[in-house]
């Protein structure tokens, strides 16, 4: 079964490659982040993964904020793309991954290269022109994924694109449980493990449920990006009863 239930989800990525190559230039970009999200519920579906959203913001629209998250894998992009579509900032490497590079690319990605402080400064006042023309902006502060069950401290750099736009941070915490509400390792993307071998764990592990905890979004007016990232941090932390005073 988990042979046919990869061959669906190949079939599903070759519709996306289409989808973004014929129909995305001729369409709005409301339209595209419609079909964004579509496609990602539909990805999440043959992967048996289920999205819980929790919030816990009381209400607060994502418009006008950065959005930050916690991250555990892969998976994560399209968990929160399932909610709403989003611009997300990511390593430039991920630009050369066979197919997953070219689609990311076509859904707005914007690619980071570390180290190229020209190409960061412009990428940098892009993010910030963004961000003041109210498109959703998402990225990950580790830098990395972390396995379930710690937190890795947050870069702070990105967070001024938030200070410098005038917009809040909003903060996600996002897990992946079992039917008994455990922490579910299939989800975990971590050390020298390929995207192969994580969807083999995932499409072999049953029902996944990702839950998608919304939190309340932290000014920025007067803030530094050190105290941003702290402080995101600790609230990502605290949904995801994580203590990281012992990490």
């Amino acid at each position: 079964m988990p042979k046919l239930r990869f061959a669906r989800v190949l079939l599903h990525v070759l519709t996306g490659v289409c989808t973004c190559a014929f129909i995305f230039p001729w369409i709005s970009a409301p339209k595209r982040d419609a079909l964004v999200r579509r496609w990602s519920h539909q990805l999440l579906s043959l992967c048996k993964v289920r999205v819980k959203f929790i919030d816990q913001s009381g209400g607060q629209l994502a418009d006008h904020a950065l959005i930050i998250a916690n991250h555990v894998s892969w998976l994560d992009i399209f968990v929160i793309n399932s909610w709403q579509a989003c611009h997300f900032v990511a390593k430039a490497d991920i630009r050369s991954w066979p197919i997953a590079g070219w689609l990311s690319a076509q859904a707005g990605t914007i690619f980071l290269a570390r180290g190229k402080q020209r190409e960061v400064r412009r990428i940098y006042e892009g993010l910030v022109h963004q961000l003041e023309q109210n498109k959703r902006i998402a990225f990950f502060p580790e830098g990395t994924t972390g396995a379930q069950g710690g937190l890795l401290p947050f870069h702070a750099n990105l967070f001024e694109a938030a200070i410098e736009a005038k917009v809040p941070v909003l903060p996600f915490a996002v897990r992946y449980v079992d039917a008994q509400g455990q922490l579910h390792s299939a989800a975990d993307f971590i050390g020298e493990m390929t995207f192969a071998e994580s969807m083999k764990l995932i499409l072999a592990a049953g029902e996944i449920t990702a839950e998608l905890i919304q939190l309340p979004s932290i000014p920025t007016e007067g803030a530094h990006r050190r105290e941003l990232a702290l402080a995101s941090r600790q609230v990502v932390a605290d949904a995801l009863g994580v203590n990281i005073e012992t990490l």
